[in-house]
């Protein structure tokens, strides 16, 4: 009983130790006899007990690595926190055991040296600038190096860029200043433009206020000119008019009679201005005012003898 129970046991145990189940996205490596066999892909798998042995297990998803922070010179001797983080994937399981003892630390060391090494190259004005170009630079010289660790680092992010107390106090009044300077010169460049489209306002207006009076002067002109053509038109009809009355049958009596009149309220108005009554001498001296009247009407009459 006891020698049957110690087989099931071994069975038991030679089963366990023969059948694997490799997880998606994961690699096994296999050693027999302590050489490197195969590398086991995802699924039912089997090995030979107590002769091979799964020696390391590698995940090949993407993994994220922090780098923990330093202290980094810039090129104009300028102190600068620097942390950051590294995503990388294994890549090559077997390179990966055996390519180096531990490549995780290998590869954070290398990323704090090679940080330091491309921030070293620059000012600290650009660092905060190029940020990408240093992302690049690390990640390039990482991957190259990671190759013989089975590695593929996929991308390097600086988290924080820390500058001295002092350093970063000085940068806050530089923006202030920079932010005060383009408040200044955006006011300066509106009070310009706003005398610019004032200048061009009266300018404008002044011009079509000339425009105005010329044309007001050109109409009022052209207005003087017809009325006078009007009134020359009008007078000479009233002429020819009055010339043919006088032609026509008893025209000359009522222009004696008309003419009469006038020398009436001539002697009439020259009396009122002077309060004197003025009476002519002799009446015969109106009938030869008249016939005088007459004798320049007939001689200015139009068809007058």
């Amino acid at each position: 009983m006891e020698v049957a129970l110690i087989l099931a046991v071994i069975a038991a145990l030679f089963v366990i130790r023969t059948i694997k189940i490799v997880p998606q996205q994961n690699a096994w490596v296999v050693e027999r006899l302590g050489k490197y066999d195969r590398t086991l892909t995802p699924g039912l798998k089997f090995v030979v007990p107590f002769i091979e042995r799964v020696a390391y297990k590698h995940s090949l998803k993407e993994v994220p690595l922090d780098v923990p922070s330093q202290v980094c010179i810039t090129k104009d001797n300028t102190q600068l926190q620097v942390d950051g983080i590294i995503y990388f994937q294994v890549t090559d399981p077997m390179r990966a055991s055996y390519g180096s003892s531990n490549y995780i630390s290998a590869i954070t060391q290398l990323a704090q040296t090679l940080l330091r090494s491309v921030i070293g190259k620059m000012e600290l004005d650009k660092t905060f600038e190029e940020r990408d170009h240093i992302n690049m630079s690390v990640v390039a010289a990482l991957d190259e190096a990671a190759t013989n660790w089975g590695v593929k680092v996929l991308r390097y992010e600086i988290k924080d860029l820390t500058p001295p107390a002092a350093i970063l106090h000085s940068m806050q009044a530089q923006i202030t200043a920079e932010r005060e300077k383009r408040a200044l010169i955006a006011a300066s460049e509106g009070r310009k433009q706003e005398q610019i489209n004032i200048a061009t306002g009266e300018r404008e207006a002044f011009i079509a206020r000339s425009e105005g009076q010329r044309q007001a002067e050109i109409n009022k002109a052209q207005g003087e000119a017809a009325a006078i053509v009007a009134v020359a038109d009008a007078t000479a009809e009233a002429i020819r008019k009055v010339a043919e009355a006088i032609r026509s049958p008893g025209g000359e009596q009522a222009v004696q009679l008309k003419v009469a009149e006038k020398a009436v309220e001539a002697y009439a108005q020259l009396a009122q201005k002077n309060n004197t009554m003025i009476v002519p001498g002799n009446m015969s001296e109106v009938s030869a005012l008249i016939g005088t009247a007459m004798a320049l009407m007939k001689g200015k009459a139009p068809g007058g003898a």
